[in-house]
């Protein structure tokens, strides 16, 4: 059996769950990732009840059947919004939880626990800041580049557990299309370039490589393209198995709490 390894604490509608759980039941179709968060965050809010087991509720087997939630967007409704008149209480969870609870409670009777290792917060933060230098190009509360590449300020409160995990080892496949770079030439031949933040057909709006808001008017532009590499680097090689656990530890911390904003 192989060796799991996962962040120690892990994106934000206030009534809706993530709109991938929108789509129905997905049993063996969860990121890894997210499965994993999810058996961190049910033995810190659901093992009380409902036991590592999952049979804990009399009369109620989570491991095999939830008969009031058939589909994940039923199951994330009632994880959030609790069930009335029973001990289920409503909980206070961002999509990202959300996505990883379900993601557990539908595969957990597959998945070993006790193979799981755990990654920690506190040694992610020092690779964040370390040996990933990720603040060269992501700005982190009054740390970091600006606009370079996404803010990581509170990247838990848009991204998953599975969504992370992919942008740390295949950034090329986990780019987000409004997140490619772009590159402008103007009309007097200058070229821009730097990251998009929003385009219609006639004008994009981009923060360029330093650091300086654009809006650039299509029209005028010799040429406009938009890069499919993504600038971040993969750390599938930079960093360890149990590095990019950490990593995703801390990472799954930041929901823009006080400090960071």
């Amino acid at each position: 059996m192989r060796t799991l390894v996962i962040g120690s604490t892990i994106l934000l509608l206030a009534g809706l769950p993530h709109p991938a759980l929108a789509q129905g039941d997905h049993v063996g179709q969860y990121a890894q990732a997210d499965i994993e968060y999810g058996l961190r965050l049910y033995r810190t809010t659901c093992v009380a009840c409902h036991a590592e087991s999952g049979a804990g509720v009399p009369g109620t087997d989570i491991s095999s059947a939830t008969p009031r939630a058939q589909t994940d967007f039923e199951l994330a409704a009632l994880i959030r919004n609790g069930v009335e008149g029973t001990a289920m209480p409503p909980g206070e969870y961002a999509d990202s939880e959300l996505t990883a609870l379900v993601a557990y409670v539908r595969t957990m009777a597959e998945l070993d626990a006790s193979n799981v290792q755990l990654g920690d917060a506190s040694r992610g933060e020092s690779l964040v800041m370390g040996k990933g230098d990720c603040t060269s190009c992501h700005r982190l509360g009054d740390a970091g580049a600006l606009g370079m590449a996404p803010e990581l300020t509170a990247i838990a409160a848009s991204r998953t557990a599975g969504a992370l995990q992919a942008a740390l080892l295949d950034p090329n496949q986990a780019m987000i299309p409004i997140n490619r770079p772009v590159q402008a030439v103007l009309s007097d031949g200058t070229v821009v370039s730097g990251r998009r933040l929003n385009e219609d057909t006639y004008t994009v709006q981009l923060i360029d490589d330093e650091g300086q808001l654009r809006s650039l008017d299509k029209t005028t532009l010799r040429e406009f393209t938009v890069v499919e590499e993504s600038p971040m680097p993969s750390y599938a090689e930079t960093l360890t198995t149990q590095e990019i656990a950490d990593v995703m530890s801390y990472l799954l911390t930041l929901r823009g709490v006080e400090g960071l904003d």
